[in-house]
């Protein structure tokens, strides 16, 4: 099979481990841009909170997906996977190499290989397993599923009430189990994926952690969040860092309190990163450390191998 000779390098890895800056680097590197695969930083009224690139970074390469969208938009990684497919296809014309970058594991995932397809369903189904699970609670609907489809029940994450809900909305909406939708022949893409992941020891990714969350207060992420409070309950906001702060702020916590709870909140977030990202078997590992010309010499060696000169 011939290979395309378009490419698309993703960068990968828990929060606060440098992505961006590689990013930058890379896209100064192969002289191309970036598109932003981090479900957070789309919205243009959360840029504190996540850590999106700053006025200076966005000015050193030119980006894509980074405050496209307002909080009060409902917006997908269904319309995300068309939306960025169709910037990286224009880019693609340009220049044979483009870079994205995120840590939100299913977006990245969606733009790498497609999503799966759920046929759709009676949307009563959603609303009736909804009051179901406020009144009944989650074991029952955990066992209605472990019944309906033993599969999803083993591989879902079932402590999850929105997941099961999902699985279980499916399941009785179409007739067939969830897990018969998952993982079907994704679609071909005109482009080859190679991904590049960052790592470090836990105790240096927690230390990092811990730092970016100082630098956030200290940048006025209070303020930030001080000004969404009237979209509280927007599900872009139910977010690491935002619904800390609001506890604070309606009088439930108080602020040093908030602050730990962000940092061990984005701690466990990155320990979920590392699982997800570690289970793709052909991410390109690095530590966080690694000189830029160690990783653009590896990527070279792949694409010359993949483009032997004719």
């Amino acid at each position: 099979m011939k290979h395309t000779n378009k490419y698309l390098i993703s960068i990968v890895g828990p929060t606060a481990i440098g992505k961006t800056a590689l990013s930058i680097k890379l896209a100064n590197y192969f002289n191309t841009e970036i598109v932003s695969a981090d479900s957070r930083q789309f919205f243009k009224e959360m840029s504190i909170g996540t850590a999106a690139p700053t006025t200076q970074e966005l000015a050193a390469a030119k980006h894509h997906f980074i405050h496209n969208r307002s909080i009060t938009e409902d917006y997908n990684v269904g319309t995300f996977e068309k939306e960025a497919i169709s910037c990286i296809q224009n880019l693609h014309q340009t220049n044979n190499i483009v870079i994205m970058v995120g840590g939100s594991g299913l977006y990245v995932d969606a733009v790498i290989k497609g999503l799966d397809y759920f046929p759709e369903v009676d949307k009563t189904i959603r609303t009736q397993l909804n009051t179901q699970l406020e009144t009944e609670g989650l074991e029952i609907l955990q066992l209605k599923l472990k019944t309906l489809d033993p599969i999803a029940y083993n591989t879902i994450a079932v402590d999850n009430p929105q997941r099961v809900i999902r699985a279980l909305e499916i399941c009785i909406g179409s007739g067939q189990p969830y897990s018969s939708f998952l993982n079907k022949d994704k679609t071909k893409r005109s482009f080859t994926s190679i991904t590049i992941g960052l790592d470090a020891d836990r105790e240096i990714i927690y230390n990092r952690i811990n730092q970016r969350v100082d630098i956030m207060i200290d940048n006025g992420l209070l303020d930030e969040v001080k000004a969404l409070l009237p979209y509280k309950n927007l599900n872009s906001l139910n977010t690491v860092g935002y619904k800390e702060i609001f506890n604070y702020l309606d009088n439930t916590w108080t602020l040093d309190f908030a602050i730990s709870e962000i940092k061990k909140n984005s701690r466990r977030f990155a320990k979920r990163q590392l699982t997800w990202f570690r289970k793709k078997q052909d991410t390109l590992w690095f530590d966080y450390l690694t000189p830029i010309e160690t990783i653009t010499s590896k990527i070279e060696t792949i694409i010359n191998k993949k483009n032997p000169a004719e």
